[in-house]
């Protein structure tokens, strides 16, 4: 059965997809045109990552970032199967495209990983 879509839902769906990084809680609740409670934004960004329209990166400091997936991608490539950067100066979290290849021993298979990379991003550097 199909879930209706509230306006809150709509909103933050619009932001993730509009944007080509991933924002934290605090990233999507400033762009919102209309406040949102904190625990309402949760649970709508819970609802995606169950749905497969977003996926959820945790930084080095636990800090949780969240990016829309592309229409008709892997909802595990867009997870698990790439890299992402995190400036230090202006907190920026992307998605960066190349793919990861990893080996693991024989015996050994990979349900989940998050490779994060933090350092200076390219605009950050050229100012």
């Amino acid at each position: 059965m199909a879930r209706r879509k509230t306006a809150a839902q709509q909103a933050v769906l619009e932001i993730l997809q509009q944007n080509n990084e991933a924002l934290s809680h605090e990233g999507i609740s400033e762009r919102l045109a209309a406040p949102l409670d904190r625990v309402t934004l949760y649970r709508i960004l819970n609802r995606f990552l169950d749905d497969g329209l977003v996926h959820r990166i945790v930084a080095d400091d636990g800090r949780q970032y969240f990016a829309g997936c592309e229409s008709g991608c892997s909802h595990d490539r867009q997870a698990h199967g790439h890299l992402h950067f995190r400036c230090v100066i202006c907190d920026k979290v992307e998605c960066l495209d190349e793919p990861v290849v990893y080996h693991l021993p024989n015996n050994y298979r990979a349900d989940n990983y998050n490779m994060m990379v933090s350092g200076t991003c390219g605009t950050c550097q050229s100012e």
